[in-house]
């Protein structure tokens, strides 16, 4: 199957040499990483004015307010998740929930969608992605790599005018399979080929901390990749692929590997499941994340005096 996608993307491109240019070459593999899901400033600014182009802000909504790119729409995490209250945070909601929020903005299946994040709103913006990519969109969306701030950094033009989005409409594909819950991972502790990574700071994973969940620590056997690692300190713009890399092998994941992130709710979670897909690995995401597995005393809680995890590059 993966095969045949790469053959498809090949005659497109013989066919029409504006594919790779206006929909950032999807599913191209450049070292096994899907670089279409990362885009640039430069990238961003030639393709502004693209009939297919949705343009999504993350954070707060005074930060939209205050300065946006121009066309963007303005989403935040309560709009795609369950609301608070109703059980564990940062849900899924009914697809057809998502389907209508997306489609408010302007989603359709011909979209091009990217999304970036106002100042250092970061796993926000990747859980965005991973519920486009849940709802079968993942291959039509993008990160813009350093988000709101690098673009102004660069002295690229914001407004503060507002577009009305014009309602679109696509059929959402959900795959399940990307979500996994507490009994999915519980199974697969110990299974040669699946690996289990905890997004966490090293505090949350080693048990020093419990970060006001009632048990303190980790999922047995999950290895520690804390999604701070996964950008610059001083930008919040992707490590290179090769050190992204690094952090993977040095926590013991095989490149054939399935992986399954969790965090605390599933938000910094999300930012480790982009990256994971990024480098080309089968990726999932535990939805309930601590929250859920440390609320369930049958389930096992594990110590550590030290981060299982590969040095920072």
């Amino acid at each position: 199957m993966k095969l045949m996608r790469l053959s498809i993307v090949v005659i497109l491109a013989a066919v029409s040499p504006l594919y790779f240019s206006m929909f950032g070459a999807h599913e191209r593999m450049v070292g096994n990483s899907r670089d279409s899901m990362i885009v640039s400033t430069d990238w961003l600014s030639k393709h502004l004015n693209d009939n297919s182009l949705v343009l999504l802000q993350v954070g707060d909504k005074s930060e939209y307010d205050a300065a946006h790119i121009a066309g963007a729409q303005f989403i935040q995490t309560s709009d795609i998740s369950t609301p608070r209250g109703t059980g564990l945070i940062l849900e899924l909601p009914p697809v057809d929930q998502l389907k209508s929020t997306f489609e408010k903005l302007g989603v359709t299946d011909e979209s091009r969608i990217v999304i970036y994040f106002s100042k250092d709103w970061v796993t926000p913006t990747s859980r965005v992605y991973f519920t486009l990519d849940y709802l079968g969109l993942g291959d039509r969306a993008s990160v813009l790599d350093g988000g709101l701030p690098a673009w102004r950094a660069e002295g690229k033009p914001v407004t503060t005018e507002v577009k009305q989005a014009k309602p679109g409409h696509f059929t959402p594909h959900p795959n399940a399979k990307l979500v996994v819950d507490s009994a999915w991972v519980s199974s697969n502790l110990s299974k040669p080929g699946v690996a289990i990574l905890d997004a966490r700071a090293a505090k949350f994973y080693t048990g020093e901390d419990a970060g006001q969940m009632p048990r303190a620590g980790h999922i047995p056997h999950a290895k520690s990749i804390p999604f701070s690692t996964l950008v610059e300190d001083s930008n919040n713009k992707f490590k290179s692929a090769d050190s992204l890399r690094a952090l993977f092998t040095g926590a013991g994941v095989k490149q054939n590997d399935s992986v399954a992130t969790y965090c605390h709710i599933g938000q910094q979670a999300s930012l480790l499941y982009f990256v994971a897909r990024y480098l080309g690995y089968d990726a999932h995401l535990y939805d309930g994340s601590f929250q859920d597995w440390s609320n369930r005393s049958d389930l096992p809680v594990e110590k550590s005096n030290e981060s299982k995890t590969a040095t920072k590059p």
